[in-house]
């Protein structure tokens, strides 16, 4: 279950450490792509096993290919993404334009989110958890009742 958050080092050659506990539901070849948050504000990475990342596309491949916003969602998200493997260590390597993107530098965060992670830069990480703080719960518990959770 990939849940809690970790704050880890990005070394020189854009690599970070994953969970030992995280490394099993993962897998050895993790999907990074650009952050799938619901919102444009919060820059992030979102990293998921090959089996989530197959169950999405098979969503994907339910939609019309004359659906233009979905088609060019889908090449947006399949250009900008990689396949990582684990190195020996626990280790994946963040390509460039993707730490670039998630604004990535020294320190990430690693947020688990399930059955996927996101991976944050640590000044984007806490300036997103400083707006919500200010914003509040009622919204979010409100909304989460509504979906019947």
């Amino acid at each position: 279950m990939l849940i809690g958050s970790y704050e880890h080092s990005v070394d020189a050659k854009g690599r970070v450490f994953i969970p030992a506990k995280w490394r099993e539901d993962l897998g050895t070849t993790v999907v990074v792509m650009p952050g799938i948050t619901g919102s444009s504000e919060d820059k992030c990475l979102t990293c998921m096993s090959l089996s989530s990342w197959e169950e999405m596309l098979t969503k994907f491949k339910t939609v019309a290919m004359t659906d233009a916003i979905a088609q060019r969602t889908l090449r947006s998200l399949l250009a900008r993404s990689a396949d990582c493997d684990t190195d020996k260590q626990g280790r994946i390597l963040i390509t460039a334009p993707l730490r670039e993107l998630g604004e990535i530098d020294k320190e990430a965060v690693l947020v688990g989110m399930g059955n996927r992670i996101e991976i944050w830069s640590s000044k984007l990480w806490k300036e997103y958890c400083e707006r919500e703080a200010q914003n509040g719960d009622d919204d979010v518990w409100q909304h989460l009742m509504g979906l019947g959770i």
